[in-house]
C-alpha cells in the first residue's frame, strides 16, 4: 500500500450514538440521527466516522454486550436506516467505521445460550469455561476490569465461565477455529454492506494463557485504584497467539480493498507497536492512546513522540488519540487553553488522527447528579465511571441542544446554551473555527497529511517543536505549553504564519524569531 491510501492521509471522527442525535424524541442518539449530521461533519473536514456499536444488545454495557452481530437494534434503527447512512456518507465521501466487539459477546447470545446449556454441546467450546479450583472457588486470580471476580459459577453445569468484563458478556474462545470462521462470516457482513472499516474493541484481550496461570500481583497497587491494577494482566490478555488472530481478521479485510482494521489497544509503546504484526500483518492502526496517559507537559509528549517513532516498525503507520468515550475529556484533563494547543498537536503529528466527537466545541467534564449515572463500572466502582465524556454533543441553544426532542438520557454541560455548534461555527475565534482550520490545513499541504516527521530542539522549558515535511514543502509547528510568553528563534529565511491557536493571526510574515502568547500554538511554512 502507499502512503495515498484514504486511512493514512484522512481523519476518524469517533461517534458515540447514544449521544449524537436523536430523531424519535426518546433521548436516545440514533442511526438517522448520524444520517441527518453527515453534512456537519462534511463541513468539519473529516474523513470517517467510527460508529461506536449499534447492534442488538441488551445494554448492560451500552451495546458492548452483544446479542446478534448482524443487525442493528430497535432503540438506534433497523438495517435499511444503516444502509442509508453508509450510502449518504460514501456521497459526502466520508468513510463509515464499525465498532467490531469479538472478545465477548451478551450473555442473551443465541451462541451462550447453547453453550450454557450442557457441557456436551456443541457450542460449549466457543466460550472459556473452567473447573472450580481446588478450594471450589474460581479458576484463578483474574479479576474484571469494571471490579470482582472475572468468573462467574453456572451452577446448572458447575463450571465457571469467564468474562474480563460484566458477567453479562461472556468471553469468547478465540482458540476455536469455529469461534474465528464465525466473526469473520460477521466481518464479511458488514463489509457486503460497504463498511469502510473495523475499529475492534479490546482486541489485546482475544488470547488468554492456555494454562490460565494466575496473574502476578501488582506490588505498585495503590488503594482506590480500578481492582483490576490489582494484578499484572500478563496472562489474561496479550498473549503471543494474538498475532495470529488478528492475521484472519486482516486477511478478511483485504478481499475487499482499502479497509482499515483498527485495534483498541491499552499497552505500553513497546508492546503497543508489535501489533503491526510480523512483516505488518497486523493491524493496520494499533491505537495510540499514549496522549491520553502522558502528563501534559512540552518535554513528556516530546519524548513520548520519539519513543513512539523510533518503536514503529518500518513501513507502519502511526496514529494518535486525544479521547474517547471510556477517557475523561481532554479538556476536562488540561482545560480549554491548553485542549487548544492538544488540538493542533493531534492535527499536526504524523499519522493518522482520531477526533473524539465534542472536543471541537471544547465540552469538558459534565458532573452526572446523583441518580442520573448510568455507566455499569460507575455502579460496581463508584469514581471510575465514564458517563462524563459520554453525554450528548450539543448543537444549538433550542431546548435540549437540539439534540433531543425529550430529556437527554444523560445531563447536557451547564454551559449548553452558548457551547453549542451553531453558536460557535460562524465565531473565528472558536475552539470549532479551530478545528476546522486544522483539518483544512491537513488537507491542502501534503507536509501535514502524509509528510515526514523530525523534531526541533529549541532549548525553551515548556515549549514542543517539531517539522513535518514533503518534497519541498517544510512545515514548523510550535507549542507552549507554558502559562507565560516565549521568544523563540527561528532558522533563516522567511517563514508565514499559517495558523495560531489564537484568532487573528494568520497570514503574517515571520523571520528571525517568533514570540508566542501563553498556550499559544503555531504553525510556519518555509517561504
Amino acid at each position: 500500500m502507499t502512503e495515498t491510501v484514504w486511512w493514512k492521509r484522512g481523519t476518524v471522527y469517533q461517534v458515540y450514538p447514544r449521544s449524537f442525535q436523536d430523531t424519535n424524541g426518546d433521548g436516545v442518539g440514533d442511526l438517522p440521527g448520524i444520517t441527518a449530521r453527515l453534512d456537519y461533519l462534511a463541513w468539519l473536514g473529516v474523513d470517517a466516522v467510527w460508529i461506536s456499536p449499534v447492534y442488538p444488545s441488551p445494554m448492560a454495557d451500552f451495546g458492548y454486550d452483544v446479542a446478534d452481530y448482524c443487525g442493528i437494534d430497535p432503540l438506534f434503527g433497523t438495517l435499511a436506516e444503516f444502509d442509508t447512512l453508509i450510502a449518504e456518507a460514501h456521497r459526502r465521501k466520508l468513510k463509515v467505521i464499525l465498532d467490531f466487539v469479538p472478545n465477548h459477546s451478551s450473555i442473551a447470545h443465541p451462541w451462550f445460550a447453547e453453550s450454557r446449556s450442557s457441557r456436551t454441546n456443541p457450542k460449549r467450546d466457543w466460550y472459556i469455561w473452567r473447573d472450580p479450583g481446588p478450594d471450589g472457588g474460581p479458576p484463578n486470580n483474574w479479576v474484571s476490569n469494571f471490579g470482582g471476580p472475572a468468573w462467574t459459577l453456572d451452577k446448572a453445569t458447575g463450571q465457571y465461565y469467564y468474562h474480563a468484563f460484566l458477567r453479562e458478556q461472556p468471553d469468547l474462545n478465540w482458540r476455536n477455529p469455529a469461534v474465528r470462521e464465525a466473526m469473520h462470516d460477521v466481518l464479511r457482513f458488514w463489509l457486503e454492506r460497504g463498511v469502510d472499516g473495523f475499529r475492534v474493541d479490546v482486541i489485546w484481550h482475544l488470547m488468554k494463557d492456555a494454562g490460565f496461570r494466575d496473574n502476578p500481583v501488582n506490588p505498585d497497587y495503590a488503594p482506590g485504584a480500578p481492582e483490576i491494577t490489582r494484578f499484572h494482566q500478563v496472562y489474561s490478555a496479550d498473549r503471543p497467539e494474538i498475532f495470529d488472530v488478528i492475521a484472519g481478521m486482516r486477511d478478511v479485510l483485504r478481499a475487499y480493498g482499502e479497509r482499515v482494521l483498527i485495534g483498541e489497544i491499552y499497552l505500553p509503546v513497546e508492546r503497543l507497536v508489535a501489533y503491526y504484526g510480523p512483516d505488518l500483518t497486523g493491524a493496520d492502526l494499533p491505537f495510540n492512546f499514549q496522549l491520553i496517559q502522558t502528563p501534559w507537559r512540552a518535554e513528556a509528549v516530546a519524548d513520548l513522540v520519539a519513543r513512539y517513532e523510533a518503536a514503529l516498525p518500518p513501513g507502519g503507520w502511526p496514529n494518535w488519540v486525544l479521547g474517547n468515550h471510556d477517557q475523561p475529556r481532554i479538556a476536562a484533563r488540561v482545560g480549554e487553553a491548553q485542549a487548544r494547543i492538544a488540538a493542533m498537536l493531534l492535527l499536526t503529528l504524523r499519522g493518522t488522527p482520531t477526533l473524539y466527537y465534542g472536543d471541537e466545541i471544547g465540552l469538558g467534564h459534565v458532573p452526572i447528579p446523583p441518580g442520573r449515572a448510568q455507566d455499569p463500572w460507575e455502579r460496581n466502582e463508584p469514581g471510575h465511571g465514564r458517563d462524563p465524556e459520554r453525554t450528548p454533543m450539543q448543537w444549538d441553544d433550542s431546548p435540549n441542544a437540539g439534540f433531543s426532542a425529550a430529556e437527554p438520557w444523560l445531563p447536557l454541560s451547564e454551559d449548553w446554551p452558548t457551547r453549542n455548534v451553531e453558536g460557535l461555527r460562524s465565531d473565528p475565534a472558536s475552539m470549532l473555527t479551530l478545528y476546522r482550520r486544522l483539518l483544512a490545513l491537513r488537507r491542502d499541504h501534503a507536509a501535514l497529511s502524509v509528510g515526514a516527521y523530525r523534531g526541533v530542539k529549541l532549548g525553551a522549558a515548556e515549549v514542543f517543536a517539531y517539522e513535518r515535511f514533503a518534497g519541498d514543502e517544510v512545515v514548523r509547528v510550535v507549542l507552549n505549553f507554558a502559562a507565560a510568553p516565549q521568544t523563540l528563534p527561528l532558522p533563516e529565511g522567511d517563514w508565514t504564519l499559517l495558523l495560531s491557536t489564537r484568532t487573528g493571526r494568520a497570514g503574517d510574515s515571520v523571520r528571525a524569531s517568533l514570540t508566542l502568547d501563553p498556550a499559544e500554538g503555531v504553525i510556519l511554512r518555509h517561504a
